[in-house]
C-alpha cells in the first residue's frame, strides 16, 4: 500500500462491516489505497436485520471532511447514505470548494437491503444541481426508479445523462439479470455483462462496487476500464464464500 494515495468514503457505519464506511475501507485497501472515512449515520443492523438509523448532523459531517482535507490530498470521494437531498447538496458544495477538481462517485441509497427506506420523499428540486456536482452515480434498477418514479427508466437515464455519468447496476433487473450498463459523455452506452454464471448474494455488494469503481478512478484508470474492473472485482467478492458477508482479496493475491 502507498500511504500517500488517499481516497475518502462518506457513508454510514454498519456494525456488521458488510456495507458503509468499513466496507468501503476494506475495498479501498484491497485496491492498494489508503482509505479515509467520514461517518454520516450510525446504523443498528447486522447482515440480515436493519433496525434503526441515527443521522449525524451536517455540521459534524462537514467538520470531519474539513479536518481530513486540512491534512490529506484527496482527489476521489465515494458517497453512500445521507439524510436528505439537502444534506447531500451541502456536502457536494463543500467538497467542490475544498477541491474544485474532485471526482465524486455517488451511490444513491434509498433503501437498505433489509427493507428500511431512506429519504425517498425528499424534495427533488435539487436533483439537477446534485447530478452536476457528481462525476458518476451508481444506482441499481430499484434506486433509479425511485429517483423519478413518474418517469420510465429510459427517460430517467436520458435526463440524468445530461448532467453526469451513470453506472446502472443490473442485479435487480428482470431481464438480463446481472448485466450492468455504463452511460457516459452524454451519448455513450456500454454493456458490462457478467463474467461468471452464478453469484452468491452478499450484504453490501452495492457499496463494494461503487467503492471499487472509485478506487479505479483514483488510480486514474479510464472510466470504461474502471467500470469493468469494478464489476469483476465485485463478482469475486460475491463468490468469496458462502455467507452474506464477503471477503476482500487484494490485487496482489489474485
Amino acid at each position: 500500500m502507498r500511504p500517500n494515495k488517499y481516497i475518502l468514503s462518506i457513508a454510514g457505519f454498519d456494525p456488521s462491516s458488510g456495507a458503509g464506511v468499513t466496507s468501503d475501507i476494506k475495498t479501498f485497501e484491497a485496491h492498494g489505497l489508503y482509505g479515509l472515512s467520514v461517518c454520516t449515520a450510525i446504523t443498528i443492523q447486522n447482515d440480515v436485520d436493519f433496525k434503526q438509523c441515527i443521522w449525524i448532523s451536517i455540521k459534524v459531517i462537514i467538520s470531519q471532511i474539513e479536518t481530513l482535507f486540512d491534512r490529506f490530498k484527496i482527489s476521489v470521494v465515494k458517497i453512500g447514505i445521507v439524510e436528505s437531498w439537502q444534506t447531500l447538496s451541502l456536502l457536494l458544495e463543500r467538497l467542490h470548494e475544498l477541491n474544485p477538481e474532485i471526482k465524486i462517485v455517488l451511490d444513491p441509497i434509498f433503501k437498505a437491503s433489509a427493507g428500511f427506506d431512506f429519504h425517498t420523499k425528499e424534495n427533488q428540486n435539487l436533483l439537477a444541481a446534485i447530478w452536476k456536482k457528481c462525476y458518476l452515480i451508481t444506482p441499481n434498477y430499484d434506486e433509479i426508479k425511485s429517483i423519478s418514479p413518474e418517469k420510465s427508466i429510459d427517460d430517467t437515464i436520458e435526463y440524468i445523462s445530461g448532467f453526469t455519468n451513470i453506472y446502472l447496476k443490473g442485479g435487480h433487473r428482470e431481464d438480463k439479470k446481472g448485466w450492468d450498463e455504463l452511460y457516459h459523455s452524454g451519448i455513450v452506452m456500454i454493456n458490462i455483462p457478467p463474467n461468471i454464471e452464478k453469484t452468491i448474494e452478499k450484504h453490501g455488494s452495492g457499496c463494494v462496487l461503487s467503492s471499487s469503481l472509485a478506487s479505479n478512478l483514483s488510480e486514474e484508470i479510464e472510466l470504461e476500464d474502471a467500470a469493468r474492473n469494478a464489476k469483476y472485482y465485485t463478482e469475486e467478492f460475491l463468490n468469496s464464500n458462502e455467507s452474506l458477508l464477503g471477503l476482500h482479496k487484494s490485487r496482489n493475491e489474485k
